[in-house]
């Protein structure tokens, strides 16, 4: 029997094959590192190459979904448009019935909750994208602190202090955050750090990137090409200043 020609089947080692088909889709996509700053999260993903005569600004992979709350996803774009706009909609809904903005762990919870109804029914698919959620939330001092949170086809949630989706070099990436990472690291830092990790990825530096900094009280940036080329100016001097040291040492 073929386990992976309906989704409500479980294959006899617990397998459901069509959750773990939209996952390699998420591996096939472009990447997106999420990284949480003490006061502020950074959202950066790689770019793929656009045709010539095509206008940047209708590919998107970092959205606003409320005006709190920014959403990177990794995936396919198709599946990512209909997921994003019914998050909207019930950030709609939630601000016309509680006369208040949604949280980030809610949007994060009804997005796992909508992708794990399609693992469950037959007639659908699973969406077959990854998303990083970002935004502010209250501590258990009652305090506005960054939070980022992360879904995946199968509809489970959980929140991170940095964490990557997408492409096939995503378990190194999250090693290099592992050593990299840092909880005191203010805006600049944090920045640097994300653009450290995709310049592991993109080949043609800040043109292939794009980043947004996510500030308290809804605020946030999405940074200009000239912005992103400032930073990796300063990572290549200093890689190319440890180089010119270790000359020095050895000889």
């Amino acid at each position: 029997m073929s386990y992976d020609r309906a989704i409500t089947v479980f294959s006899p080692d617990g397998h459901l094959f069509q959750v773990e088909y939209a996952m390699e889709a998420v591996r096939r996509g472009s990447t997106a590192i999420g990284i949480r700053g003490k006061d502020c999260v950074i959202l950066a993903v790689e770019r793929r190459a656009l045709a010539k005569l095509q206008d940047p600004r209708t590919i998107r992979k970092i959205v606003p979904v409320d005006s709190t709350t920014t959403l990177a996803f990794a995936g396919l774009t198709a599946d990512a448009r209909v997921l994003i706009n019914k998050t909207r909609t019930e950030a709609q809904t939630y601000r016309l019935t509680c006369e208040d903005s949604p949280s980030v762990e809610y949007m994060s919870r009804f997005i796992a909750r909508t992708q794990q109804k399609y693992t469950q029914r037959g007639g659908v698919r699973p969406f077959g994208i990854a998303t990083l959620i970002a935004g502010f939330g209250l501590n258990d001092e009652n305090e506005q602190v960054p939070v980022l949170y992360q879904t995946d086809p199968a509809g489970t949630y959980s929140s991170w202090r940095a964490q990557v989706i997408g492409g096939r070099n995503a378990k190194s990436l999250r090693e290099f955050l592992e050593k990299n990472y840092n909880d005191d690291m203010g805006m600049k830092e944090a920045t640097k750090l994300a653009v450290q990790a995709l310049l592991e990825v993109v080949d043609s530096g800040a043109k292939n990137m794009e980043i947004c900094v996510v500030k308290g009280a809804g605020e946030k940036h999405t940074m200009t090409e000239a912005e992103v080329a400032v930073v990796v100016k300063e990572i290549e001097a200093e890689i190319e200043e440890g180089k010119q040291q270790k000359t020095s040492t050895s000889s």
